[in-house]
C-alpha cells in the first residue's frame, strides 16, 4: 500500500453538524424544567394525597397522550390539552367500598384497581391536582376494559 492511501485512510471523518441542534440545546437549558405529566408509571406517593372514592364510586387517572410520535414529531401544547379533555380511557386507582356490591345490578365486578377502563367523555366529576386531573366516576359509568389505551388513541 501507498503512504497516500494510508494517510488519507487515517484522516478524521468529520461530524455531522445540524442545522440549529445547538441553538435549540441552549435555549433548552435556560428554560425551567417542566413537570411531566401524571402517568400509571409516575403517580408514585401522590395516590395517598387523592381522596378516597365514598361508596360506589371510582378514583381514576385519565391517560396523557405522548407528545412525541414514533417518527419524532412533537404535538403543541394546545393538541396535547384538547387530546386529555377529550380522553374516554383512565387507569383505575382507588375504588369505593360499595363500588360493584350491588349483585343484582352488576353479577361480577366489571373493573378492579390496575384496570385501563373506557368511560364517557363527559362522565364523572373532574378533579384538577398538580400535573393533570382525576376523575371520580360512578360504577355504572365505565362501559369496558381495555389493555392499552393507544390502541384507542386516534383523535390527534
Amino acid at each position: 500500500m501507498s503512504k497516500e492511501t494510508l494517510s488519507t485512510s487515517e484522516k478524521e471523518v468529520p461530524k455531522i453538524k445540524l442545522g440549529l441542534q445547538e441553538k435549540y440545546e441552549e435555549e433548552k437549558k435556560d428554560l425551567p424544567p417542566q413537570p411531566e405529566p401524571l402517568s400509571p408509571d409516575n403517580i408514585g406517593d401522590t395516590v395517598d394525597e387523592l381522596p378516597e372514592p365514598s361508596g360506589y364510586r371510582i378514583l381514576v387517572l385519565p391517560f396523557t397522550p405522548k407528545n412525541k410520535t414514533k417518527g419524532g414529531i412533537l404535538f403543541s401544547q394546545e393538541t396535547l390539552d384538547k387530546a386529555r379533555i377529550a380522553t374516554t380511557c383512565g387507569y383505575v386507582l382507588k375504588m369505593g367500598d360499595l363500588a360493584y356490591k350491588d349483585k343484582d345490578k352488576f353479577g361480577e365486578p366489571w373493573c378492579k384497581k390496575g384496570d385501563w377502563v373506557i368511560f364517557a367523555r363527559y362522565a364523572g366529576s373532574r378533579l384538577p391536582i398538580e400535573g393533570g386531573e382525576v376523575r371520580i366516576l360512578n360504577d355504572d359509568e365505565v362501559l369496558g376494559t381495555v389493555k392499552n389505551p393507544e390502541s384507542l388513541l386516534h383523535l390527534i
